[in-house]
C-alpha cells in the first residue's frame, strides 16, 4: 500500500518566528493525535516547503521530528552565472530531501515551461543527491471547460517521460493541482479528483505498472480539514499538497489528522 504524504507549500510566506510556530506546532499536534509522541513515527509522511531563507531553520528544526523539509524551486545547472537561483547542491546541504518542480505559479507567473520543467526534473533524477521531484501538473479552468483536462495533463507527463523515461518516476512524486482550485476556495469533487488520478497512474501503468502502481500522486487544491479525508479515501489519492491551509497549525494538523485516520484504518 502507498505511504500518504501530506505536503505543505508556503509560498513566499513566512519569518522566522512563523517558522518555528508551524513546525514545532505541528509536530506537537499530530504526535498527540497519534499518541505515539515517544516513538515520533506516524502512520504517513509530512513534508514542509518553506521559502529558501527558512531552509536551514527548518531543516534544524525538524531534524528530530517526523518531518520532512523541501524546496519551492530548483534550478537544473550544477552552478553558474545563474543570479537568484539555487542548486541541488545548495539544497542538499540544507537538508532538503524534496523539491517542487512545475507549480502553476512558477509557470505562469515565471515562465516556466514543460521543457524546462523536465530539465529540473532530470537534473534530480540523474543526479548524486538524493532529493525527490515532486512534479506539478494541472490544468486551467479553460482547459476544463473545453473537455481538455487529460490533454493538458498528458502533455505534462509527456514532457517529462520524453527526457527521463518511466523510469524517472520510481522514486517521485506527483502532485494534481486544477489550476483552477488553487487559492480560490473551489475544489474539485473527490470524485473529478480521482478521474485525474486514475488517468494519470493507468497513462504512466501503460509504461511500468509496478513503477505506476508505486507512485504517490497527491492533490493540490483547496484541500482543507473539512475535506481531506473524502479526497484522501479515493483509491488513487495518496495524500495532498497543501497551500493556505500550511500556514495555519490547526488547519494543517487537521488534514494530517485525514490522513492519519485513513492509514491507520487500512
Amino acid at each position: 500500500m502507498r505511504r500518504f504524504l501530506v505536503a505543505g507549500n508556503w509560498k513566499m510566506h513566512g519569518s522566522k518566528e512563523l517558522t518555528a510556530e508551524l513546525i514545532s506546532g505541528v509536530s506537537r499536534h499530530v504526535l498527540d493525535n497519534a499518541r505515539i509522541s515517544e516513538q515520533k513515527v506516524l502512520a504517513y509522511d509530512i513534508l514542509v516547503c518553506p521559502a529558501t531563507p527558512y531552509l536551514q531553520q527548518a531543516s534544524t528544526l525538524a531534524e528530530a521530528l517526523p518531518i520532512q523539509v523541501g524546496a519551492q524551486n530548483v534550478n537544473a545547472n550544477a552552478q553558474g552565472a545563474y543570479t537568484g537561483e539555487v542548486s541541488l547542491s545548495m539544497l542538499s546541504e540544507l537538508g532538503c530531501g524534496h523539491v517542487l518542480l512545475g507549480h502553476s505559479e512558477r509557470r505562469e507567473v515565471f515562465g516556466e515551461t514543460d521543457t524546462s520543467i523536465a530539465e529540473k526534473f532530470a537534473s534530480c533524477v540523474n543526479g548524486e543527491f538524493d532529493i525527490t521531484p515532486v512534479l506539478c501538473i494541472g490544468e486551467t479552468l479553460a482547459a476544463r471547460q473545453a473537455g481538455e483536462t487529460e490533454n493538458v495533463v498528458a502533455a505534462q507527463l509527456d514532457a517529462v517521460l520524453d527526457v527521463v523515461g518511466i523510469e524517472g518516476f520510481k522514486d517521485a512524486v506527483i502532485a494534481y493541482e486544477p489550476v483552477w482550485a488553487i487559492g480560490t476556495g473551489e475544489t474539485a469533487s473527490p470524485e473529478q479528483a480521482q478521474q485525474v488520478h486514475a488517468f494519470i497512474r493507468a497513462k504512466l501503468s501503460g509504461l511500468d505498472a509496478e513503477i505506476a502502481d508505486k507512485l504517490r500522486i497527491l492533490y493540490g487544491g483547496s484541500v482543507k480539514p473539512g475535506n481531506a479525508e473524502e479526497l484522501f479515501a479515493q483509491i488513487d489519492i495518496d495524500g495532498g499538497l497543501i497551500g493556505g491551509a500550511s500556514l495555519d497549525v490547526s488547519s494543517f494538523a487537521g488534514i494530517c489528522e485525514a490522513a492519519q485516520k485513513l492509514a491507520t484504518q487500512a
